[in-house]
């Protein structure tokens, strides 16, 4: 961030599919999130301090399988699992290269690299200032990641999550997602949770999923400083989109409640 200084420790938010973050000279569709741009854009004080951003690059066509929720997989039936794995994109490409192994995702993560960042860098360590984020599958992975460590990540921000796991309405993935996240979703005291969509392309499948996790949400018990879901008419499901909102998003995460 901005001002970056040895001996002022900061928030750190660790952001999925890292390649696509800082420059659209080198992405596979010439966009970008602009991650640094609207960092450096945003007024900070010291009673709110921008985070260092770790962007972790996705595995290319095993992302899916990187980043889908394993212990929701396995709670689907294996004629479900089975037909998932052989779906499809518009391209005829498989949407998962083989089996998730999130967890191992999540354990380098959590075991390897946070405490090699916060060892090299001037880091907040604790829980209330250690952030994760993604969108689709990204986002996926980051409610997964607060599920299975809730004692080390405090903040989520889930754009655009994918919650049909698929390009259509699948009912045996998102109800595996959410029967998964009613049952490990940890209670709204000590976490922050950041949800929106927009409507056109593959966001107009999310709204009714959305809306049975922000049920999970109000169950859990978290509050409006703790939890928020947005919708943007006319956003679509790209990098150009999550940029236009990820200021907004981080403003939420970091706010001092």
């Amino acid at each position: 961030p901005p001002h970056y200084s040895e001996s002022q420790p900061r928030p750190v938010l660790y952001m999925h599919d890292g390649q696509m973050l800082f420059d659209s000279n080198t992405t596979w569709n010439s966009q970008e999130w602009k991650v640094d741009e609207i960092i450096s854009s945003i007024e900070w004080d010291e009673d709110r301090l921008a985070p260092i951003v770790i962007g972790i690059w996705n595995n290319g066509i095993h992302r899916q399988s990187e980043y889908f929720p394993e212990k929701a997989f396995r709670r689907m039936t294996r004629e479900d699992r089975n037909d998932f794995l052989q779906s499809s994109r518009s391209q005829g490409q498989k949407i998962l290269s083989r089996k998730p192994y999130s967890d191992k995702y999540l354990k380098f993560l959590v075991h390897e690299l946070k405490p090699y960042i916060d060892l090299e860098f001037a880091t907040l360590s604790d829980r209330k200032h250690t952030y994760i984020a993604g969108s689709s599958y990204g986002g996926l992975i980051s409610v997964y990641a607060l599920c299975e460590y809730p004692e080390v990540f405090g903040g989520v921000i889930a754009m655009s999550t994918h919650w049909t796991g698929v390009m259509e309405h699948n009912l045996p993935v998102p109800t595996a997602l959410i029967d998964y996240l009613d049952r490990r979703l940890p209670e709204g005291k000590n976490h922050k949770l950041y949800f929106d969509h927009g409507t056109e392309g593959l966001d107009s499948l999310y709204r009714p999923y959305q809306d049975m996790v922000d049920q999970l949400c109000i169950k859990r018990s978290y509050s409006e400083g703790q939890w928020t879901r947005r919708v943007f008419q006319g956003a679509n499901h790209s990098e150009r989109a999550w940029s236009q909102r990820f200021g907004q998003a981080l403003l939420f995460l970091t706010r001092n409640d």
